[in-house]
């Protein structure tokens, strides 16, 4: 049997972790910690095992009267159980909704009501904590509860033992299938509907590129359960039979331990958890020794980290492989760095546009295409891009363009068909031609920085806001040298690494960091080298 198969046109998370047991059941599968809602599943896992998890959870969720396409919002402490329980309401035909629980009650309450009482799977340190001042009576359909901790008189899904199993539901490949959410940089988090057929159409081109790993590495994951980048590395890996380890806490002191052991040969996360797993680089073990692939997605990733994380592999033409998406449309384009080529790579460029998946043109503020080589606003057409925002039709409508999808970043495509990144629209500074550009300048030349954001303060000059290795501090002669023949910035604002506003996927929230400067918000400034 081939080892390259994939779904019917259409990619069906209730199906997934069956079809990948059928294949290839033995395969391991360890965990960081254990499963919140089924604890004595234990962290050594198999293909097999998690199968049969997601039946078990898929029946107790019926068993609550959870039916097909009726909404199931889980919004809870990050677990894996998240996914599980996503793949779990997938299987009874149910639409997933999955809610990052770095939300605020806020935004939370917002979803909610835009999801018209869906169906809500929590826990009791959310109820009892953020939400418990919420009307989700008045929200919800009703809450059942995850993990294994009681609240009130909630049903509980781990009590649900007896729950007789079900044959698998599969909706029409163009019904909704995955409610996922924006990252929330410029304001309250949108929601994004997907069908099976676009999940498939994503899937696809990240299933070819993986070719070369199926089945011969182990791949470690410490990715947002709640970004549908995660089920398509699933969806990957699964269906190559490649052991797995699912990582929920991206702290190197936690990372580094777990690498030793299982000696993973690819792994992904977020670029700017890559940032942080720098450390790793010289940490005892030598846990990025066994990487041959770097998968990074989701944001450009700095040059510098390129490097350190390909000079800590001991394997033979380590490579780190860079895809460059959005949420509404997923991979647009792709480009992988040796050791050499890294050394060279300017941090804007993306790759090449993904050939026969994706058409991308550039154009001015008029809407016309520009010449190649030329700046101008990304548009994109692709079958992976979602179907809508729920609740907010005429806000994805005005992104659409007869037929052409405006990303909201701006950029240029060289002759060879090369994406280069300049900046979101919204965070364009007047004064700097790219503010991420210079931000990779500042990382190249200044080691001990974690992450730089630079944003417009309140008074519309370019403010820098630094983060250092476990926040020590600036040297400020240092600083003075690296920005000498740099554009004109404000005098840096040093923030404590985890003060800075991030997403679900660590994305920085420059929007609110602007508004923080605005308004005064801002935390501490742990030191001012200026």
């Amino acid at each position: 049997m081939s080892r390259f198969t994939l779904p019917e046109k259409a990619f069906y998370l209730g199906l997934l972790w069956e079809r990948a047991a059928a294949r290839h059941g033995d395969v391991p599968v360890t965990l960081d910690q254990p499963l919140a809602t089924l604890p004595d599943a234990g962290t050594d896992l198999t293909y097999r095992q998690v199968a049969d998890l997601v039946d078990d959870l898929a029946a107790r969720l019926w068993q609550v009267g959870i039916r097909p396409t009726e909404r199931v919002a889980v919004h809870k402490d990050d677990n894996f159980d998240i996914a599980l329980l996503a793949c779990a309401a997938a299987r009874i035909g149910a639409v997933p909704v999955v809610l990052s629980a770095a939300l605020s009650a806020e935004v939370v309450a917002k979803l909610l009501e835009r999801l018209d009482e869906p169906w809500l799977i929590s826990d009791a340190h959310k109820l009892g904590g953020p939400l418990k001042d919420l009307p989700l009576a008045h929200l919800v359909r009703e809450t059942v509860l995850a993990g294994t901790a009681p609240h009130g008189s909630l049903r509980l899904l781990a009590d649900l033992t007896d729950a007789p199993r079900r044959p698998a539901v599969r909706l029409h490949r163009r019904q909704t299938a995955l409610i996922t959410h924006s990252s929330g940089t410029t304001g309250v988090n949108k929601l994004m509907v997907h069908n099976a057929r676009a999940l498939f159409h994503r899937l696809l081109p990240q299933q070819l590129i993986a070719w070369p790993v199926r089945g011969k590495e182990t791949v470690a994951l410490c990715m947002s359960y709640v970004h549908s980048r995660f089920y398509h590395s699933l969806g990957v890996f699964l269906n190559y039979g490649n052991p797995l380890v699912v990582l929920t806490d991206p702290d190197p002191d936690v990372v580094g331990p777990i690498f030793t052991r299982t000696r993973p040969g690819l792994v992904e996360t977020h670029p700017n958890n890559f940032i942080q797993w720098e450390d790793l680089a010289d940490a005892p073990g030598a846990p990025l020794s066994s990487v041959r692939y770097y998968s990074s997605t989701f944001d450009a990733i700095h040059p510098r980290t390129i490097q350190r994380l390909l000079a800590a592999s001991r394997r033979r033409r380590p490579l780190l492989v860079q895809l460059y998406g959005q949420s509404e449309t997923g991979p647009i384009s792709g480009a992988w760095y040796t050791r050499k080529s890294a050394a060279k790579n300017d941090g804007r460029d993306v790759g090449f546009v993904l050939p026969g998946f994706i058409k991308l043109r550039v154009v001015d503020e008029n809407g016309r295409p520009v010449r190649r080589g030329r700046p101008g606003h990304l548009e994109l057409r692709g079958r992976g891009t979602i179907m809508t925002y729920l609740g907010e039709d005429e806000r994805y409508q005005r992104q659409r363009h007869d037929g052409w999808w405006r990303l909201g970043d701006m950029g240029s495509v060289s002759r060879g068909g090369r994406l280069r990144l300049l900046d979101r629209e919204i965070d364009q500074i007047d004064t700097i031609d790219s503010n991420l550009e210079l931000e990779d300048v500042l990382m190249s030349r200044l080691d001990e920085l974690l992450e730089v954001i630079i944003v417009p303060g309140a008074s519309g000059q370019p403010v820098p806001v630094v983060c250092t290795r476990r926040d020590a501090p600036l040297d400020p002669e240092r600083w003075r040298a690296a920005t000498a023949d740099l554009p004109s910035l404000a005098p840096p604002l040093h923030w404590p690494f985890g003060d800075v506003p991030r997403t679900s996927t660590w994305k920085v929230r420059r929007v609110e960091i602007s508004r923080m400067l605005h308004e005064g918000d801002a935390p501490r400034n742990l030191n001012s080298p200026a």
